[in-house]
């Protein structure tokens, strides 16, 4: 099993591959494209073809940008999403690989224990929220961690710095809160 260092190495090694002969990395915009194909096969008349060829929505949303998001959800077999059902893959190789491991048998961080007990559920819990909350928040401002952080950095992005610096001024105070009790 690689260590943090190795392991960081690796991503920033895919990162720098990624931008440099695709196109920047960024995730969040494909939840709403995923949102838009089921809305779409839910109600077919939300994304629709123009007489020249272009895609329009009638959600503001999936046409801003030309249509590009409409033309998305109407063709949903793209780099950028197919590079997220990849991810998903990717990690279940990941545990294949590491040993899957129950629920019922993971070991519980003792930070975590001491200061919100032994519920595998809160925790699970408890990182869906803020997951949710993360990505809220990317959305509104239009982009994504991955987006804004790790390709915006590497491409020496004013707003991926500030991303960042926002990012870690606002998680390291409040997990000092959360984590009062020391494991």
């Amino acid at each position: 099993m690689w260590n943090w260092k190795t392991g960081g190495l690796a991503l920033g090694l895919v990162f720098f591959l990624a931008v440099l002969l695709v196109k920047p990395i960024g995730v969040s915009t494909q939840f709403v494209i995923l949102d838009g194909i089921v809305w779409d096969m839910v109600d077919p008349s939300v994304v629709t073809q123009t007489e020249d060829g272009k895609y329009t929505s009638t959600n503001a949303y999936l046409a801003k940008s030309g249509g590009k998001y409409a033309k998305n959800v109407a063709n949903p077999l793209n780099y950028s999403f197919v590079f997220v059902i990849a991810m998903a893959i990717g990690a279940a190789v990941s545990a294949g690989l590491r040993g899957w491991v129950p629920p019922s048998e993971r070991v519980m961080p003792p930070i975590w224990r001491a200061n919100f007990g032994d519920s595998h559920m809160k925790r699970y819990i408890a990182a869906f929220v803020g997951g949710f909350i993360v990505l809220y928040g990317a959305r509104l401002a239009g982009g994504c961690t991955s987006g804004h952080m790790m390709s915006g950095m590497m491409q020496t992005s004013l707003s991926g710095y500030l991303f960042a610096l926002g990012a870690f001024g606002a998680a390291v105070p409040v997990a000092l809160m959360m984590y009062r009790k020391e494991g």
